[in-house]
């Protein structure tokens, strides 16, 4: 069906405009206007969990649906799993994948390096310096990672799409 087929493909551009788009403009927009507001690298990092616990409520959703509709979009090869590696389709297919699976472990690490304990001590200035600058070279690298997976995740999109 055409049209259910588009309904997927639809939903599943919006999820990726919505994940993708908000960790750029977290990692590209936010936190350098931060710099310039604030000096404190405490507060910017209150300000970073807070809206970063906010865009959870919908990126994770969104995260979701990517990898729901991504399924269902690829159903027609996992039917026959050795096109995974006979086809530049299916070899471009199973990159995607990897970069997916790679992509969440990344997320699951970032959203776990701020656990509600740390978050409090952060939230209510009990942190040291150094375990702030520690959290926050960690939260920045793997935020990197994260666009870069997700930005990556993105063009083999369009590859498969293009059929190349």
């Amino acid at each position: 069906m055409p049209l259910e087929q588009a309904l997927f493909t639809w939903v599943h551009l919006v999820s990726a405009s919505i994940w993708v788009g908000g960790s750029i403009f977290l990692g590209i927009v936010l936190s350098p206007l931060l710099r310039t507001m604030y000096d404190s690298v405490e507060k910017r990092l209150q300000i970073m969990i807070k809206v970063g616990r906010r865009f959870n409520k919908i990126a994770v959703p969104s995260l979701i649906i990517l990898i729901i509709t991504g399924i269902y979009n690829s159903t027609f090869f996992f039917s026959d799993p050795q096109t995974m590696i006979t086809t530049n389709y299916g070899s471009f297919l199973l990159i995607k994948i990897i970069l997916v699976i790679a992509l969440i472990i990344t997320y699951i690490i970032h959203v776990r390096i701020i656990r509600k304990d740390v978050e409090e001590r952060i939230m209510t200035n009990q942190a040291s310096q150094k375990q702030i600058q520690a959290l926050r070279k960690k939260i920045i690298i793997l935020g990197e990672v994260t666009v870069v997976l997700s930005v990556a995740i993105l063009f083999f999109a369009a590859m498969l799409d293009a059929g190349v």
